[in-house]
């Protein structure tokens, strides 16, 4: 059983229910089955990266936060390998923190770029997002929340990773891995069989 700390970090969102608006090269908001909103944003190293860059390609986009328990649990090897099998098949790995810097979970990007080195994730990159703009567009409300978008820029996913909704590492190898399977379908040339589902983790702390 989850401990009280971890239950009170817990947010489970609907999913699409309370759409944001956020202008960044227009004012948008993400749905599936729409074209997804470009947006641009430095690396954790200062390297500029912008969605529509990426046309063409498989897109995953993960919210991550380091401090948060679910994201621990997912990185305890799972994350890690999801990203190694999706960028071996040529999908390109965006990691995106909007963690504010007032937040005691904050990690300023040397500190981010460290842990997902340590961690030997395989993102194509780790983006910073303190002003929470691309989070919001996203309608991103826990960490991990995942989306696919498809090579034609179309958003195709968005949710959970799987569908255990525990901090338990345990419940890894008993969950459908939605991001997986997902992947699988789009690179296979089908449509999605699951194209939503209820993101689970910790809250996003975005900036007031």
């Amino acid at each position: 059983m989850m401990n009280h700390r971890v239950n009170r970090r817990i947010f489970s969102s609907a999913l699409l229910t309370a759409p944001w608006a956020a202008t960044l090269t227009q004012t948008a908001h993400a749905a599936v089955g729409q074209a997804a909103p470009d947006f641009s944003a430095v690396d954790t190293a200062g390297k500029p990266h912008r969605l529509s860059d990426y046309k063409g390609k498989l897109v995953v986009l993960e919210w991550t936060n380091p401090g948060c328990p679910f994201v621990q649990k997912h990185y305890s090897g799972n994350m890690q390998g999801l990203q190694k099998e999706a960028v071996g098949k040529g999908v390109v790995w965006l990691a995106i923190n909007s963690t504010e810097t007032g937040s005691g979970d904050y990690l300023a990007p040397a500190q981010l770029a460290g842990w997902m080195r340590n961690k030997q994730a395989a993102a194509s990159a780790t983006l910073m997002d303190e002003s929470g703009s691309i989070g919001q567009l996203y309608s991103a409300r826990t960490t991990p929340h995942m989306y696919i978008i498809s090579p034609q820029g179309q958003l195709v996913y968005a949710g959970a990773i799987d569908s255990v909704p525990s901090a338990r590492v345990d419940d890894i190898r008993t969950a459908t891995n939605y991001v997986r399977q997902g992947l699988n379908e789009a690179l296979a040339g089908k449509a999605l069989s699951v194209a939503s589902s209820r993101a689970y983790g910790c809250s996003i702390k975005y900036k007031a």
